[in-house]
């Protein structure tokens, strides 16, 4: 995938996505997905994605989706598969305040009816209004190599460091942040992230991390020094006690967690009482362009319905999988 790529990723190349509803712990999903964005080819076309990363979905089902390689955060409203619309970047790649570059992951500040966004190749946090006839945005976070962001109730923003290995929580307006995941050099020990990419935050602050190449997904209860393993941690693989280089995560309200499994083209759960092993809820069927299959996965999240969203990175496609 060029620079494109995540396997362990290359040092250059929700709210929190915290929608607080219960997933019923028996759900199933349709196992063929609904192209609900791109599936055109790579292209910079309105109706064309070139390897989406991370998404957002909003209350009415609109899908904000992070188009890494054109440089820009698209919008697709429920219902209007055709063709989205730029509402931020798209101005070529750049470090100009009307630009992004290489930008892996977007949430959605309702107060503000805002976009934050990690521009990852610029280095820096941004916030753009979604209001109409935007044309730039504004810096947040500066000089740091981020990857995930994610918000609290309370609106601290945190965000994923792959060059420092950390996770840090600011409050608006801050350049400095708190520790609160990793920060402990590069490694595969408790107190140690290696690449963290995805996250999400809980109601209780607890901080879940994509630690992409440990394999595995960390769980930092607000406060504390080290993490707890909640998925993978077995090694690099295709069973279903481990992962390969997750990335995108969901948490619903009885601490079910859902994980894009990159390399084995897979969503797959954990529940809470079973961090031993994991259940495949879709893919798994090897890499392929098909209805059931994924070109390796990065974002994830779901609607309020329990409607499961993936960006399917190789695809050039974000799909849709309903709840049955």
């Amino acid at each position: 995938m060029e620079s494109h790529g995540i396997n362990g990723i290359t040092r250059n190349h929700t709210e929190s996505r915290g929608i607080t509803f219960n997933i019923p712990a028996n759900a199933t999903w349709a196992q063929n997905g609904v192209t609900i964005a791109g599936g055109h080819g790579s292209g910079d076309a309105t109706n064309q994605l070139w390897t989406p990363f991370g998404l957002f979905v909003d209350d009415d089902q609109t899908v904000v989706i992070v188009d890494f390689g054109n440089h820009r955060i698209m919008q697709w409203k429920n219902g209007d598969t055709t063709n989205g619309q730029v509402v931020a970047g798209g101005k070529g790649r750049g470090n100009g305040l009307n630009q992004l570059q290489y930008p892996t992951d977007v949430l959605i500040d309702k107060e503000t009816g805002s976009l934050i966004i990690c521009d990852r190749g610029n280095r820096r946090v941004v916030r753009w209004s979604r209001r109409s006839g935007t044309t730039q945005g504004e810096i947040l976070i500066d000089n740091i190599e981020c990857f995930g962001v994610a918000m609290d109730e309370q609106r601290y923003i945190y965000v994923s460091d792959t060059e420092e290995d950390e996770v840090r929580r600011y409050q608006l307006g801050e350049k400095n942040g708190t520790l609160v995941a990793g920060g402990n050099r590069q490694g595969d020990g408790l107190s140690q992230l290696s690449v963290p990419t995805h996250l999400f935050v809980d109601r209780d602050h607890s901080v879940y991390v994509s630690d992409n190449s440990n394999h595995r997904v960390m769980k930092w209860v607000e406060g504390a020094k080290e993490g707890i393993v909640v998925a993978g941690g077995q090694g690099k693989g295709n069973a279903l006690t481990q992962l390969s280089n997750p990335n995108g995560l969901f948490v619903d309200t009885l601490g079910t967690l859902y994980v894009a499994d990159f390399w084995n083209h897979r969503v797959m759960r954990w529940t809470q009482g079973d961090k031993k092993q994991g259940t495949v809820i879709v893919g798994g069927n090897g890499e392929g362009a098909g209805a059931n299959q994924f070109n390796v996965l990065v974002g994830l999240s779901f609607d309020r319905q329990g409607n499961l969203y993936v960006a399917d990175n190789n695809n050039d496609r974000v799909q849709r999988f309903s709840i049955e």
